[in-house]
């Protein structure tokens, strides 16, 4: 058995043996084409919409589910499938570009604090720890707060709520790689601290942060929803599914459909996001500690 991952290891590239065994995960599999399936909706939203999603007919206000209108229509007569659609975009876009930002400030926090130890490493972990125990909801409201409402500033603020526990990842990482052999074979042929840092420390360090952000993408999400749902997300006539529960919570008893189909779709990539972080936590032996 261990000849064969050997062998398996020797002639494949990690990226073939990982997309391999993901495929032998059900519940990756299935995590996967939700993930593609928000993807192609939100690249593809202009031409999946059946009707314009700020396009109003009044006349038509909270009608039901038709032939017209699969999944009916909002207290403006917008066609609710149009509007979940085109929500799909600003969802997958604020939860990328959110943890994109989240996973840069704290790989390079938590990288400097782990390498150079000490003072350094004591200031930025008490900063990290003292962010990381704050609720997420808390700081993003606050930094909402003073940037002001709108979809970019969701994605910085929810950028700024998340980095302290990659911080905390990628410093452990480097805390026990730095010390090892190849490390200390490249400081002795004259590599300087930055190349060590950023060529072969946080490169070998990235794993358990790759899985820790696909499952941050669908917090965030949540957390875009949160605050569209406060009414600090995007603005109108942006659709956010947030947004659109908030402004059905009015017409729950004669439309719940403006609230059930936008949570659902929400419930639904969360869920694809999660189901591929844990596939992704077995397939890279994070819990083990193991590489590929």
């Amino acid at each position: 058995m261990v000849d064969d991952q050997v062998v398996e290891r020797k002639h494949k590239s990690p990226w073939t043996i990982i997309l391999k065994r993901l495929s032998g995960n059900k519940m990756g599999v299935v995590g996967t084409v939700l993930i593609l399936c928000l993807v192609l909706v939100a690249i593809f939203a202009p031409i999946l919409e059946p009707h314009s999603y700020k396009e109003q007919h009044i006349e038509n206000m909270n009608a039901p589910p038709s032939a017209s209108h699969l999944l009916g229509t909002d207290d403006l007569g917008r066609d609710m499938l149009s509007r979940i659609i085109r929500g799909a975009r600003i969802s997958f876009v604020v939860g990328v570009l959110s943890v994109a930002i989240s996973v840069f400030i704290g790989v390079i926090i938590g990288a400097i604090a782990g390498f150079y130890g000490g003072v350094v490493d004591t200031v930025l972990t008490t900063i990290a720890d003292l962010t990381w125990s704050m609720p997420a909801i808390l700081i993003a409201l606050l930094l909402v707060a003073i940037i002001g409402a709108g979809l970019e500033s969701v994605v910085i603020a929810i950028g700024l709520s998340y980095w302290a526990q990659y911080a905390r990842l990628i410093r452990g990482q480097i805390l026990s790689l730095k010390s090892a052999t190849y490390i200390e074979a490249t400081r002795a042929l004259g590599a300087s601290n930055f190349v060590i840092l950023f060529k072969h420390l946080i490169p070998n360090s990235l794993s358990p942060v790759i899985v820790a952000a696909t499952i941050g993408i669908g917090n965030a999400i949540v957390l875009e929803a949160t605050l569209g749902f406060l009414g600090m997300g995007a603005q109108p006539p942006t659709p956010s599914w947030g947004a659109m529960m908030s402004n059905g919570t009015a017409y729950l008893f004669i439309s719940p459909w403006v609230i059930i189909f936008p949570g659902l779709a929400m419930m639904i990539t969360v869920l694809g996001f999660n189901l591929f972080g844990d596939a992704l936590i077995d397939i890279m032996d994070v819990k083990n500690k193991e590489s590929i």
